[in-house]
């Protein structure tokens, strides 16, 4: 009698359990948008063998979708012109709902840290921050961050660092500065809604971007992709490399003065810390009084906690840190990350959480350049509830604990993301079924010496997204390198000029454009501070490429020289109201047979710019621009400034005079 009771009430119980609600890939959340005009990819997980309905609210229909053995659904849903907000629901027995959903144009945006940037904190402040962040208030723009995780095998699970966000004062801060800057510009013109798929990992390699079958076909990335084909898995290396970190941090810890009976007494809320100096928080410490000063230093924080709060999860953002942190709450670890660029964000459990003062403790490691807690804001807020966070910022107490001399070295990290096909098979590769408009892309400064290489790897990883997007040549614009480094005073050989004419020629693609930011570089930083004008240009190009509008998105390109007697006569394309803003170009080098290099005079007629030198009496050759930072004055009638070329293709060059 008992079997035949139970064994129903099991069955019953294994199929409740199977038919769960929909699962979404985490790219789909509320908030999100949609590609407009067009069959979008939807996308989940179900029981398999169920239905899936989908209900779309702009067009009142229902699409259903069937999943396969493995649980796995897809659908294609027409989408409008642009508006909203909608809904989308997804319903195989159990409804779920996506709300304040927005049709609009997607794009990814995706590099290294020029594009990751965000508009303070981590690489510097964007060029009038403060006014920036208080006009921030575009909640018709929205950007989804893709998390900065590598792998060594093709994904297709998405991992995010959160849902969609909102453009706001307040989430502005999270948005890469280039992205946003380029949504602000298409949409104030345009008043399409515009959503950012922000893929981006700073200090990365353009190999690090590209599938593997692609890199395949580079005989200079082929055994390397094969070695990692062959390679232990992913799961083996990181267990590895944290058992070493483990052990490391242990040592780190006896390398502390304070270090007691396998204790930090400075991280629990009874240490005495009247001997401690005050810092504020957040900020690099080189600008707060340890200047050049490499290695750890411990910060305390002792925070009032409402007594609503007590006992209950809390969550605490110390945004980016620079280079490593581990924190502790009342003298229990809450989490520890090595990554320089990665958010911390940590779960304090309730049990630690009381009423009244509790004690933040962190502890940095900062290996070389600026070190520190270095976030736009750092809060504390119960689970679920960002609005009530506290402000962590102001003076904090701090220690000196140990110089960088005086540490064991870390264990290499061999999950890092300077290797072949990691990026691309974490980070894009899982986003390559949403649907989209196009995507903007600044990277190179990592790949600037191998400049000839990237002739042929940028191209590539183009085409090797397009190919596995399987959306056409879809647009695909993309920044020139800054200005950087210190000014040479005579005509030198340049990897960042010859990274520059390999992005140039990379305009031989189908569908692509470049935005020349020659001129709004900084010599002292490799991250300029003015993206309103980067993001600015690369909307120039979309606005006439994509959205219709009449305007110039080009600054003179080189096309051709001739020889003219003793001077050289340069034209060019995009160069209506060629002008020099200075009382003549600058800029400009010229060179004989002998290819030795001089420093030329320069005279603009109509489209044309003459070019010559007293120390060359037969030109062969002109240079534009050819140096990391150079001094050069050239645009068009629209202030689009021209990009640096060269009219040879010498190698180990001399030079002469100033």
């Amino acid at each position: 009698m008992i079997k035949r009771i139970f064994l129903p009430l099991a069955l019953l119980f294994f199929t409740t359990t199977l038919f769960a609600k929909v699962e979404l890939p985490a790219c789909f959340t509320d908030d999100m948008v949609l590609q407009q005009k067009t069959l979008v990819n939807l996308w989940g997980k179900a029981t398999p063998g169920a239905n899936v309905i989908i209900g779309t609210s702009w067009n009142k229909k229902e699409y259903t979708a069937r999943a396969d053995a493995s649980g796995k659904w897809q659908v294609k849903v027409t989408t409008p012109s642009y508006g909203g907000p909608y809904n989308v629901t997804f319903n195989d027995g159990e409804k779920l709902q996506l709300n304040n959903v927005l049709i609009g144009e997607v794009w990814v945006c995706s590099g290294q840290s020029n594009m990751e940037m965000t508009p303070t904190a981590m690489y510097g402040d964007v060029l009038n921050y403060e006014q920036e962040r208080a006009k921030a208030d575009y909640p018709q723009i929205r950007m989804l961050k893709i998390e900065n995780i590598t792998r060594i095998e093709p994904q297709t699970e998405v991992k995010t660092r959160g849902n969609w966000q909102i453009c706001s004062p307040q989430t502005f801060l999270k948005f890469s500065a280039v992205a946003y800057f380029f949504a602000r510009d298409i949409y104030q013109h345009t008043h399409i809604p515009i959503g950012i798929i922000n893929t981006t990992w700073g200090g990365t390699i353009a190999e690090a971007w590209t599938s593997g079958d692609a890199l395949k076909t580079m005989p200079a990335f082929a055994p390397a992709v094969t070695a990692m084909e062959n390679s232990p898995a992913e799961q083996e290396v990181l267990a590895h490399y944290n058992a070493e970190l483990k052990a490391w941090l242990a040592l780190i810890d006896k390398k502390d003065p304070s270090y007691t009976n396998g204790k930090l007494p400075w991280t629990g809320s009874r240490f005495d810390d009247d001997q401690w100096k005050t810092i504020k928080v957040p900020g690099y410490w080189e600008k707060n009084g340890m200047p050049n000063f490499d290695g750890i230093v411990g910060f305390r924080k002792m925070i009032n906690v409402p007594a609503a709060w007590a006992g209950k999860e809390l969550v605490i953002n110390l945004g980016t840190i620079d280079d490593m942190d581990v924190t502790w709450f009342n003298g229990v670890e809450v989490g520890h990350n090595e990554l320089y660029n990665a958010g911390r964000v940590y779960t304090i459990p309730g049990k630690l959480v009381k009423v009244g003062e509790n004690l933040v403790a962190v502890r940095v490691f900062d290996t070389g350049g600026d070190g520190g807690i270095n976030a736009a804001e750092v809060t504390l807020a119960p689970v679920g509830k960002p609005a009530e966070a506290l402000n962590l910022g102001g003076e904090w107490k701090y220690n000196i604990i140990n110089k960088l001399s005086d540490m064991p070295p870390m264990p290499y990290r061999a999950d890092g993301p300077n290797r072949p096909t990691v990026l691309y098979n974490a980070m894009v590769n899982p986003i390559i079924n949403y649907t989209i408009k196009g995507a903007i892309w600044y990277q190179g400064e990592s790949n600037a010496d191998r400049a000839y290489q990237y002739r042929t790897l940028f191209p590539l990883l183009i085409n090797n997204w397009r190919g596995k997007w399987g959306q056409g040549n879809f647009p695909f614009y993309f920044v020139q390198l800054a200005a950087f480094m210190p000014k040479d005073k005579m005509p030198v050989e340049s990897a960042w000029a010859e990274l520059r004419e390999a992005q140039l020629m990379t305009l031989k693609q189908p569908n692509t454009g470049m935005a020349v930011t020659i001129d709004i570089g900084d010599a002292a930083n490799i991250h300029p501070a003015n993206k309103q004008e980067v993001g600015r240009r690369l909307a120039l190009i979309a606005r006439a490429k994509n959205y219709g509008e009449k305007v110039t998105y080009s600054g003179p390109v080189y096309s051709s020289a001739k020889v003219k007697g003793n001077a050289m006569e340069l034209t060019f394309s995009n160069a209506t109201g060629l002008k020099a803003k200075g009382d003549k170009p600058t800029g400009f080098a010229i060179a004989g047979a002998d290819k030795k290099f001089y420093w030329a005079d320069a005279r603009i007629e109509g489209n044309k710019v003459i070019v010559s030198s007293a120390d060359v009496a037969a030109p062969v050759a002109v240079r534009y621009g050819w140096a990391n930072n150079p001094d050069c004055n050239l645009y068009n009638a629209d202030d689009l400034p021209a990009s640096p070329f060269r009219t040879d293709d010498w190698q180990g060059i001399t030079f002469g005079k100033k």
